[in-house]
C-alpha cells in the first residue's frame, strides 16, 4: 500500500472540485462518495475534498479562517503551465512572483481554496 500525505479542503461542490483537480492539475480519483466527499491523488499527495455534508466539514468550528494555507505543486516550467491553464479557463490570483527558491503563482479551485504552482530555481 502506498503511503500518502493527506490535506483536507472544504469545498461547496465535491464534483466540481474533482473535475478541477483531475481536469487541470493532473490528479486522479481515488474514491468518490459525491456529493459528500471524494479524494484525489497526485504522487504522494492525497487531497481530501469534503463537501458540506461530510463529517470533515461538520467537525470544523464556524468562523475559523485558515489564512493563506495552500497546497504546493512543483511544475517543471511555470510559464507553460500558466499558458496551458489560462487556455483551459483557469483564473490566477495575481501574477508570478520570483524569490530566492524559484517562481510561483497562485490560483483557486472552484471553492476558493488556494493552489500554488512552483518552479524551483535551476541549480
Amino acid at each position: 500500500m502506498t503511503e500518502h500525505a493527506s490535506v483536507r479542503y472544504l469545498v461547496d461542490d465535491v464534483q466540481a472540485a474533482v473535475d478541477f483537480y483531475t481536469g487541470h492539475l493532473g490528479f486522479t480519483v481515488n474514491t468518490s462518495a459525491a456529493p459528500a466527499f471524494a479524494d484525489v491523488l497526485r504522487g504522494p499527495l492525497r487531497l481530501l475534498l469534503s463537501g458540506p455534508a461530510s463529517s470533515g466539514a461538520r467537525a470544523t468550528p464556524s468562523g475559523m479562517d485558515g489564512g493563506g494555507n495552500r497546497i504546493h505543486l512543483v511544475v517543471p516550467e511555470l510559464d507553460a503551465e500558466i499558458e496551458r491553464l489560462r487556455a483551459e479557463g483557469v483564473s490566477f490570483v495575481g501574477e508570478p512572483v520570483t524569490g530566492p527558491g524559484g517562481r510561483q503563482i497562485l490560483l483557486t479551485d472552484p471553492a476558493g481554496n488556494l493552489v500554488e504552482l512552483f518552479q524551483p530555481s535551476a541549480g
